[in-house]
């Protein structure tokens, strides 16, 4: 039997930022919804991006110039609706002697200013690298450059919070809960899954959407359905170092074999460079960036930095898949970053897959697949509503994050002030939730470390489905990388104690 009497009217697999985004439209459009993760959310591929909301300035060169236009609309979009998590960035292009001549990227950057509606954020801007404050870092011979603007986000706590905003609106949220077998029986999808407790559900829905990323595929293999795209699966991977500069601004880096990279501010201690593009044949659980990844991201920040970067500089590294739609491109830095969603009709009950996409996109994907699922079924609404409406912890002004530090710094004075920039930009508003009106860490259940207090964990746990060190430290936090191993040790010993599984849904 099912576990509920009434069906679903959707059943969303994947818990990455499609999924999470398309439960998050359903929901709130009056769908009943469930959404099934294999693992946490954001495990893949959505927590391993280069964490820019950008139209992709390289695309041009590909004459993509619709993608980049949708990217660039929604870039101030998702700015407005989370801009605790969502923030601007002024990335530093250094012209080099040999390879794109400037009048060319003088050019991109000025299509790039201009076809996407650019309204808020400043436009591009020729620099002297020679004053600029971003040119120190830099080898001298780097003499012109240009300024332009793109922005930053949080990628997996943008799926958290998702979800978050998808429960708020009535969807079931699943995670750790693997999608095993997919039937349609009487005019209704069955869900054969499992979870990573041993238990076994059989969940009933009107329609399914396969937002699995890259294991698109094999989802359709397990629904008996044939696949509209061939899929390309392409690996990027990032390196993190100390911190390369003082100042706050990004790099956009060109190399000699036509490809570019980003060297961008991390986690205030830190710099963050990526990424590679390199196709991938292996399974998708075991994703990691290989020594020539790291040596190339390496070799390739040494030609523009002063102080030449070395893989023992390297403090950790994340790669993740990218499902990409094979368009016949030969090399894997070519391959579009579209999408293409498809509705299958063929089993007697709508079998939606979203094929690619990036996460810029994530919204407008989101928004086309609930559309098209609006024309099957009676329960969806027709009505469009997230471009407005703020993500959880999201309703302030896009202008407004340093008068809200402010008054968390006034509420909470033992707070030390890195704390205070880490929780406003992952919770916003939220913060003043599970912060109260504690006056020391005492109230807060007591500091664990670097700022991470057992009021915090809880919050984690309970309103956003974490469940392990990794859950809390490399995807709701970065603090991951400030954690000695007794302080993860620490945290394993908290769980272990106050969080006994099942944890509440």
């Amino acid at each position: 039997m099912p576990d509920s009497a009434v069906p679903y009217d959707i059943i969303v697999i994947g818990g990455g930022v499609n999924g999470a985004g398309v439960a998050r439209d359903a929901a709130g459009r009056g769908a009943r919804v469930l959404l099934i993760e294999a693992g946490d959310l954001a495990q893949g591929t959505s927590s391993a991006s280069t964490k820019l909301i950008h139209g992709g300035l390289r695309y041009l060169e590909h004459y993509e110039f619709a993608l980049v236009r949708e990217a660039l609309k929604e870039r101030e979009i998702l700015w407005g609706i989370a801009p605790h998590i969502i923030w601007p960035l002024r990335f530093v292009l250094p012209h080099r002697p040999g390879l794109r001549p400037r009048w060319l990227l003088r050019l991109g950057l000025f299509l790039y200013d201009h076809i996407g509606g650019r309204k808020k954020l400043p436009a591009t801007r020729s620099i002297d690298l020679h004053r600029h404050a971003a040119g120190a870092p830099l080898q001298p011979q780097y003499v012109h450059g240009f300024e332009y603007s793109d922005g930053w986000v949080d990628d997996a706590r943008l799926v958290a919070l998702n979800a978050r905003d998808a429960a708020a609106h009535g969807a079931k949220i699943r995670t750790r809960t693997r999608a095993e077998q997919l039937r349609c029986e009487d005019g209704l999808w069955v869900v054969e899954a499992g979870d990573d407790r041993g238990h076994h559900y059989r969940f009933a829905g009107r329609s399914i959407v396969n937002a699995a990323g890259p294991a698109v595929l094999d989802l359709l293999r397990r629904a008996d359905a044939e696949p509209d795209y061939a899929m390309r699966l392409v690996r990027g991977s990032h390196i993190v170092v100390r911190k390369k500069f003082e100042h706050d601004y990004a790099y956009f880096f060109q190399l000699p074999d036509g490809r570019i990279f980003f060297a961008i501010p991390y986690e205030r201690d830190f710099t963050l460079i990526g990424t590679t593009d390199l196709d991938h044949d292996g399974p998708l659980g075991e994703v990691k960036a290989s020594d020539e990844e790291i040596a190339y991201l390496c070799e390739g920040a040494s030609l523009y930095f002063r102080t030449p970067v070395v893989p023992a500089n390297v403090v950790w590294t994340y790669s993740g898949v990218r499902p990409l739609i094979e368009d016949g491109s030969g090399r894997p830095e070519s391959a579009t970053r579209g999408y293409r969603i498809d509705v299958d009709l063929d089993a007697g009950a709508p079998l939606l897959t979203i094929y690619g996409g990036k996460i810029t996109s994530y919204r407008h994907v989101a928004e086309h697949a609930v559309d098209e699922l609006s024309d099957h079924l009676e329960a969806v609404s027709v009505k469009r509503w997230t471009a407005t409406a703020p993500l959880p912890g999201g309703d302030f002004p896009t202008d407004g994050a340093a008068a809200f530090k402010a008054e968390i710094k006034l509420a909470h004075p033992f707070l030390p002030a890195a704390t205070i920039d880490r929780i406003v930009k992952a919770y916003g508003t939220e913060a003043r939730v599970w912060l109260g009106a504690a006056q020391d860490w005492d109230a807060l259940g007591g500091e664990i470390a670097h700022g991470l207090s057992a009021a915090e964990v809880d919050w984690m746990m309970t309103r956003e489905w974490a469940r392990t060190t990794d859950d809390i430290l490399w995807r709701r936090s970065k603090l991951g990388l400030h954690f000695s191993p007794d302080e993860v040790a620490k945290l394993a010993a908290l769980l272990d104690a106050k969080y006994p599984l099942p944890l509440p849904e």
